[in-house]
């Protein structure tokens, strides 16, 4: 390791807004929280849970209908795939977006028409 590029860590206090304080290793000089395990709701118990719309009671009264046990559905089955012809698995699909023969893909105007085939033989001078 490289000397002289690391920070020190040291022992420093941990303030909670509540009081709470504790020790621990860091290499922030001090700690100080806004909440901690010891004031938070979760932890405490003292967290109020949000009931939208009766869902809890819905939920017991289901459960309560089926005297604690789970309830056996019944097994799903699965219908076999439709036979396919033979015509329609060799036909081509044609996508949407491939150009139409004659434009440019970009722009969309007609491509200019070509001259003839090259050939190695030089025209002809008219005298």
């Amino acid at each position: 390791m490289r000397e002289g590029i690391h920070p020190t860590y040291q022992h420093v206090t941990v303030t909670c807004a509540c009081g709470k304080s504790w020790v621990t290793g860091s290499t922030a000089k001090e700690i100080r929280l806004e909440i901690c395990s010891n004031c938070h709701p979760f932890y405490t118990g003292r967290q109020k849970l949000m009931d939208t719309a009766g869902r809890v009671e819905r939920f017991e009264k289901r459960f309560a209908s089926t005297g604690g046990k789970t309830v056996v559905r019944k097994p799903v089955v699965k219908k076999a795939a439709p036979a396919v012809k033979a015509a329609a698995k060799k036909a081509v699909k044609v996508l949407s977006s491939t150009p139409l023969p004659g434009l440019k893909e970009k722009t969309g105007k007609p491509v200019k028409s070509v001259k003839g085939p090259k050939t190695d033989k030089a025209p002809a001078k008219k005298a």
